[in-house]
């Protein structure tokens, strides 16, 4: 079966200067450090440009931060962003909320903590999973028809969607801590398809020297 390599790009950071957790809300854009951030993986991409395996087919969230993300990318590339609201960041009740201990343990709340497996708070990571891997699938095989064998594919979407996709792709349980996402800020987390069944996965940091100092909001 052909091989075809899908990464996973998680979007740089976000001009969030009241730490709320922005969820699926409108116009948060990228801070100056978000742009960089895009920039150098924009020249990461561009560097393989001329190999085998380069990226030739380019999705985004609908969310204004994958958008603005995809298209430095876009532009080295020469690529159309395609958007797809399948890999659109997870719902969460606490979304335009500054998350904190005190707000937390607001009575309100309490309801949502019932099954932090599912979790009862937000999008179940299966259903995350899900959506993310059909809408990997659907660019594997976009990516294949343009490109042929070894062709790759790139898809701008967000940290916890990325994650519970790379769990469920390394046969893991989906419920984690997430503070031990490795899932960082502009990162890459790397699907290699043999046709439909994914046969490994691989993670870099192409901005790692913009980390430092970057905004660290959850769930973000």
């Amino acid at each position: 079966m052909p091989r075809v390599t899908v990464h996973l790009l998680r979007h740089g950071e976000v001009f969030n200067p009241h730490g709320v957790l922005y969820g699926r809300l409108p116009e948060f854009h990228l801070s100056d450090r978000g742009r960089a951030m895009a920039d150098m993986v924009a020249e990461h991409f561009r560097a393989q440009a001329s190999d085998a395996g380069a990226p030739v087919y380019l999705v985004a969230s609908p969310l204004t931060r994958a958008q603005e993300t995809a298209r430095p990318t876009a532009a080295a590339l020469g690529l159309e962003i395609v958007t797809d609201p399948r890999i659109i960041e997870a719902e969460n009740h606490f979304e335009g909320m500054q998350v904190s201990k005190a707000e937390l343990l607001k009575p309100k709340h309490w309801r949502y903590f019932m099954n932090p497996l599912r979790p009862s708070w937000g999008e179940p990571y299966t259903a995350q999973a899900e959506r993310m891997m059909e809408a990997a699938r659907d660019a594997r095989r976009r990516a294949f028809e343009i490109g042929g064998e070894g062709a790759a594919a790139i898809m701008v979407s967000h940290q916890l969607p990325i994650w519970s996709t790379r769990r469920s792709a390394e046969g893991k349980r989906l419920w984690h801590d997430p503070r031990n996402r490795e899932c960082t800020l502009a990162s890459l987390t790397t699907l290699t398809f043999d046709g439909d069944d994914v046969v490994d996965v691989a993670y870099s940091e192409p901005a790692a020297v913009l980390l430092p100092g970057a905004a660290t909001t959850p769930g973000a």
